[in-house]
């Protein structure tokens, strides 16, 4: 892996840590010191990473007259990145109340609708009364995620750094919404698949499994993730049904069909740094220091540390744990305004 400068050019050199000597008008100078050769290279590794990252996912603008706005306004309020929740950035599906009369729901409706869930490797059956005692810490997707050739949907594992664990989804959608509540900082657990909710309708016997149960600070939510436009008729007695498991349970309920624009995207980018990072060269206090003057350009507040291709993974780094902010309304780029927030400096 070669080395680059902070434009995005590969610098001169065929070997990591093939960097510009000091004083020696070229590239590949013997710097006879494995520790400065092994720092070099990490500083090589860094900056192929973020430089790849960051030009992938930033979209640029035009700037005003100050140079610092980040695009063009939506007219949308901010959406600052250090305090929202994942509902203000979900784009959610409303069933219609209509949908509700096919429901049984006629006196002891709670004991003809019944759960199942899988704990220990084996299903548990309960009436939907006693859904609430889900043993979420112990519980298990109820249905398997499988892969086969030709299949139309993408299922697989994300790590969520929150819970420290991988997590199943069944489509890049699903992957999405992962993606934004282990962001979102309130997240306790989460559960893929929970249960299989089978219910009755006038048209008889029903079955519906919701796509995931996240236990969050502020309560429970009942999830399921449809793209918009997807969401069928036949949907719908499904998601009424979940929608009165919820209530009885005292959750919340939502089908979310899309994300807020920019949103998505940049938080693609700020997951990229979201694991654990060492910081030999204190570049997370110096940006953290000069961030606390006021709102700086992304770009800028990068170029005042010693190692700006280093500064982009640490400020992402510092934005995916909400130690810094930007409005997630507007998308990312090097003008892109990052304020600080009280408290982490």
């Amino acid at each position: 892996m070669s080395g680059w400068t902070s434009s995005g050019r590969r610098a001169c050199g065929s070997r990591p840590g093939d960097l510009p000597t000091k004083g020696t008008g070229g590239c590949g100078a013997n710097v006879g010191s494995a520790r400065l050769f092994s720092q070099k290279l990490v500083v090589g590794e860094l900056q192929l990473r973020t430089m790849l990252t960051i030009k992938h996912a930033m979209q640029e603008w035009p700037a005003n007259a100050s140079g610092v706005e980040a695009g063009p306004s939506t007219g949308e309020p901010p959406v600052w990145s250090h305090c929202c929740g994942w509902g203000e950035l979900a784009v959610p599906f409303a069933v219609d109340s209509a949908a509700r009369a096919g429901l049984d729901l006629g006196p002891g409706w709670v004991n003809r609708w019944s759960a199942v869930w899988r704990s220990g490797g084996a299903e548990v059956t309960r009436l939907l009364r006693d859904l609430v005692e889900i043993p979420v810490a112990g519980c298990e997707p109820v249905r398997r995620f499988s892969w086969r050739a030709g299949q139309r949907h993408r299922p697989g594992l994300l790590y969520m750094v929150t819970t420290g664990r991988h997590h199943g989804f069944e489509s890049l959608e699903e992957a999405r919404l992962l993606l934004v509540l282990d962001f979102t900082a309130d997240l306790v657990d989460v559960v893929s698949q929970p249960f299989r909710l089978q219910f009755t309708t006038r048209d008889g016997p029903r079955a519906h499994t919701p796509d995931f149960l996240a236990l969050t600070a502020a309560g429970t939510w009942l999830i399921d993730v449809r793209p918009a436009g997807r969401v069928r008729d036949e949907d719908l007695p499904g998601f009424t049904a979940a929608t009165e498991a919820a209530l009885l349970c005292g959750w919340r309920y939502a089908i979310v069909t899309g994300w807020l624009a920019n949103a998505a995207m940049t938080l693609d980018t700020l997951s990229s740094q979201r694991r654990k990072m060492a910081d030999p060269l204190l570049v997370q206090p110096t940006l953290l220091q000069v961030a606390a003057d006021g709102p700086r350009a992304f770009g800028e507040l990068v170029e005042e540390t010693a190692m700006p291709p280093i500064a982009r993974a640490h400020l992402l780094h510092l934005l995916w744990h909400r130690r810094l902010s930007i409005d997630l309304a507007e998308p990312l780029s090097d003008r892109t305004l990052v304020w600080p927030v009280r408290g982490t400096a």
